[in-house]
């Protein structure tokens, strides 16, 4: 059957997702993710593309961008295909990093669009990893509070007031609301009760007691965290809370 044509923006704005295959972890260190960082500016002065907001998850990554010079396919064709060679030859691996082609919606309006950057933006927070936007560091967040001239914020900023100090006001205020929206994402993580986790947590680390992992050495408890994400597809906020380890020790594992 054929794939469905993709829909094109009248804007030339979209909101962009991409996923790694088997839904595996995709940033395993902090370089992983400091490289994607580099590659999308990289490309950006090469492209032409304006980079309005960026998050990156465990497995899969957002991006809020404005074709130009270049058509979106051939953008992010060369974003990926920098990307998944360097990250091949560094964990000495071939084939495929990305699960299929990446998918996309056009965002026509200055309505959507602040949708969509709230959505990015909130993405961590949603998936149990931090409980503020602030606190989670990849993303282009902090671009806007700072006037870091890394990724676009003008076109956002300027929707919320002319004045630069009343906009970031306004931005941070919009950003940090509590909301509903639905965007575009990938599928719907299946959520599971704390009791039903409880268990999980018990077999997988052959445990009598969720906290008991706290016992165990660093490799051993590292392997278990690792598991329990990857492979039980626990939430980072719901391993935190049923064992009492820290959000960060949780996320490098």
């Amino acid at each position: 059957m054929p794939r469905a044509a993709r829909r094109k923006s009248a804007s030339g704005i979209y909101h962009i997702i991409m996923r790694r295959i088997n839904r595996l972890i995709l940033f395993k260190e902090e370089e992983d993710s400091v490289r994607f960082i580099e590659t999308l500016q990289k490309y950006k002065e090469i492209c032409g593309y304006r980079l309005y907001a960026y998050c990156l998850m465990g497995n899969h990554i957002h991006l809020l961008l404005k074709e130009d010079k270049e058509p979106l396919a051939t953008i992010m064709r060369r974003i990926c295909g920098s990307y998944v060679l360097w990250y091949n030859k560094k964990y000495d691996r071939t084939g495929c990093l990305f699960q299929g082609r990446f998918k996309s919606e056009p965002v026509e309006n200055e309505v959507y669009f602040l949708t969509v950057l709230r959505y990015i933006f909130q993405n961590p927070i949603k998936a149990g990893i931090v409980f503020e936007v602030r606190d989670y560091d990849w993303t282009n967040y902090a671009d806007y509070i700072e006037g870091n001239n890394r990724t676009d914020i003008d076109f956002a900023l300027n929707i919320f007031h002319t004045d630069r100090e009343k906009a970031i006001s306004r931005f941070i205020k919009f950003i940090n609301l509590k909301n509903n929206d639905k965007c575009l994402d990938v599928s719907e993580r299946r959520r599971i009760k704390d009791h039903d986790a409880i268990r999980m947590i018990k077999k997988r680390c052959k445990i009598s007691c969720a906290t008991d992992i706290q016992k165990f050495d660093v490799d051993k408890r590292n392997l278990c965290l690792r598991d329990l994400k990857e492979v039980d597809k626990l939430s980072i906020r719901q391993i935190q809370r049923l064992t009492g380890i820290g959000r960060g020790i949780i996320q490098r594992a």
